[in-house]
């Protein structure tokens, strides 16, 4: 194996994403993707409103698909002048009956395993590989269940959920707010928590702790980290600058001046490329695409690929169905009949779904093929 030898009968099998087919072979190594920027992955650079953590994902298997804490994305690293956890507290205020300061001793004490949830950045790009996309078990506690406690008057539509938000130095990429608004009725359905561990460990200062939160099929923008603020507000309440920062990028119409015109900042379904493998296989090459699928509220079907604008979507020959985790692994085998440059694109065969970003050719992804 580490001569990159495969076992045989190991040939189009993915560790629990099924068989393409069982034939002896031996992998000669993997095709780069064109085009994507040089930047450093898995290690975290920058500070605070700078940092970053690109995640890999090319070596991610049917068996191991969570992403270990210290590999789990960044967008942002923690502010210099964070206080110390001991003394964290989460003011519970606005329109309710029973105001609350939450200290961080008595939420670790409640907190509780809340299931593996996936985490993108809205920002994901090709330039840092799309590396901006992780999937993490989470424990802590339910919105719902810190809002109760709370007494949430009649008059409350709104919950905005807001984080710790200075910085000692000036920021080159990003505008400074970490707050976002959010229907109630949509958070409670997307079952929101507060988070305080990540990976059965608490979460690093990185990653937001004391304690964060995290809007499961969500995207990362709207999970704020180092919450100390939770106010439950109307329809009148003003969008945060947080929320105007990222109208384009989740797909509002505009960037509309009040909080509830904004629309949930739902991920939709997406799939791409992760890997393509080159195959010697009885004397002849082949090629296998190795990829993923996330997003969305429901398990799909049929998955296409296509290798040129010009050739039709094809069906995923290895998709895992129904989809059970926050993202699933796919395979396809590929027998290009020339060489040249390609360009591999995803499609939701299904006709009522039509996610924005993946018709776009948001997450096509290119590789050179210099042997048939």
């Amino acid at each position: 194996m580490l001569l990159g030898l495969a076992p045989t009968g190991v040939f189009g099998q993915l560790d629990g994403a099924g068989k393409d087919r069982s034939t002896d072979g031996r992998l000669e190594g993997e095709l780069e993707f064109l085009n994507e920027g040089p930047v450093e992955m898995d290690t975290a650079f920058g500070e605070e409103l700078d940092g970053r953590l690109y995640t890999s994902l090319d070596r991610l298997s049917g068996s191991d698909l969570l992403i270990p804490a210290e590999r789990f994305y960044l967008r942002t690293r923690a502010s210099k002048l964070l206080p110390p956890e001991h003394t964290w507290k989460i003011a519970v205020g606005g329109l309710v009956a029973a105001p609350l300061r939450l200290r961080i001793a008595e939420l670790r004490a409640r907190a509780k395993p809340l299931g593996r949830h996936l985490m993108e950045c809205s920002g994901n790009t090709r330039a840092a590989h799309f590396g901006m996309i992780s999937v993490g078990e989470w424990a802590g506690i339910p919105m719902n269940e810190i809002v109760a406690d709370a007494k949430v008057k009649t008059s409350a539509t709104q919950i905005l959920v807001s984080g710790f938000d200075r910085y000692a130095g000036n920021s080159v990429s990003s505008t400074p707010g970490a707050s976002w608004i959010f229907k109630l009725d949509e958070l409670w359905q997307a079952k929101a928590f507060v988070a305080t561990e990540l990976n059965g460990k608490p979460l690093s200062r990185d990653h937001g702790a004391p304690v964060r939160l995290v809007v499961p099929g969500w995207y990362g923008c709207s999970c704020i980290k180092w919450v100390d603020q939770i106010s439950l507000v109307d329809d009148s309440t003003k969008a945060t600058s947080q929320m105007a920062e990222y109208a384009t990028r989740t797909h509002q119409s505009g960037s509309p001046r009040l909080a509830k015109d904004f629309v949930a900042a739902r991920i939709e379904h997406a799939a791409m490329p992760i890997r393509v493998e080159k195959w010697r296989v009885g004397g002849s090459l082949s090629y296998r695409v190795v990829g993923l699928l996330w997003g969305g509220t429901q398990s799909i079907g049929r998955l296409g690929i296509r290798f040129n604008p010009e050739e039709e979507y094809v069906h995923v020959e290895t998709l895992p169905t129904p989809q059970t985790s926050p993202w699933t692994l796919w395979t396809h085998q590929w027998h290009p009949a020339e060489r040249g440059t390609y360009t591999i694109r995803l499609a939701i065969l299904e006709p009522q779904l039509h996610p924005r970003r993946l018709e776009a050719g948001y997450y096509a992804r290119s590789v050179e093929i210099a042997e048939v």
